[in-house]
């Protein structure tokens, strides 16, 4: 799996569908907003990037809404079909 290190942080990109990951994009659009998240997903729809943060199952701040669980629910309500997506996942 490929690394990406982002603000003191090491990631691991563990899905890339449509071959759609690319770093300097992702640079720009993210934010410290994300730090506190496990997961960070991201979509693109109409050619721009989406970004929503995800906990996992163990972390004591994850809801329904932002539990990595759910991800699948997440892409089929809230993508496009057949959209681009990357997952990256918070390496501890």
């Amino acid at each position: 799996m490929k690394k990406i290190k982002y603000n003191n942080f090491e990631y691991e990109l563990e899905k890339d569908y449509g071959n759609c990951f690319n770093y300097d994009e992702f640079i720009e659009k993210v934010t410290d907003y994300f730090n506190d998240y496990d997961y960070i997903f991201a979509d693109y729809a109409y050619d721009k990037m989406r970004l929503k943060g995800f906990y996992d199952s163990t972390n004591k701040k994850v809801s329904s809404v932002n539990s990595i669980k759910y991800l699948d629910d997440y892409i089929s309500n809230y993508c496009a079909y057949g959209a681009k997506y990357f997952l990256l996942k918070k390496l501890k």
